[in-house]
């Protein structure tokens, strides 16, 4: 008699360690809730996207291509086009990184007239506000690049 209860409990014991096993290895809450996590980070980052230091560095950088440049400006565009709205009268403060932009890509040795006109376009577009700032910069870029 004892040891048909033992058996019993061994049993019991067994199939316990087996469900938490399962639950251990399996996981199924955590893998759909890190599934849908991947999805949404592969849908805003796609393979393409670099964050803004990484872009202005290859601006900042004198032996960049032509094509080069221009990824990188198209890259701006695409993933960081939009400047924050004016604070009153005065220009958000990251709008200096994109001023800094605008005038290394028309100092650039590397740069031509339609990657100037193309970024200056675009980036007037996404934001209108900053239209007169941007043309302050570019002006300023192109002044400083000498004849």
């Amino acid at each position: 008699m004892d040891m048909i209860e033992l058996l019993k409990l061994l049993a019991v014991l067994l199939v316990v360690l087996g469900v938490l096993v399962f639950f251990l290895i399996y996981r199924p809450k955590k893998i759909k809730e890190k599934k849908i996590v991947e999805k949404k980070r592969k849908e805003r980052f796609s393979d393409d996207y670099r964050s803004l230091k990484d872009l202005v560095l290859i601006i900042k950088n004198k032996k960049s291509t032509a094509e080069e440049l221009q990824e990188a400006l198209d890259l701006i565009i695409k993933h960081h086009g939009t400047i924050h709205p004016k604070l009153g009268i005065r220009a958000h403060p990251d709008f200096n990184i994109y001023a800094e932009v605008v005038m290394r890509i028309c100092r650039h040795p590397n740069t031509n007239k339609n990657i100037i006109l193309k970024f200056d376009k675009e980036l007037r577009a996404r934001n209108e506000e900053y239209s007169r700032e941007i043309n302050d910069f570019l002006m300023k870029g192109l002044e400083s690049r000498g004849a």
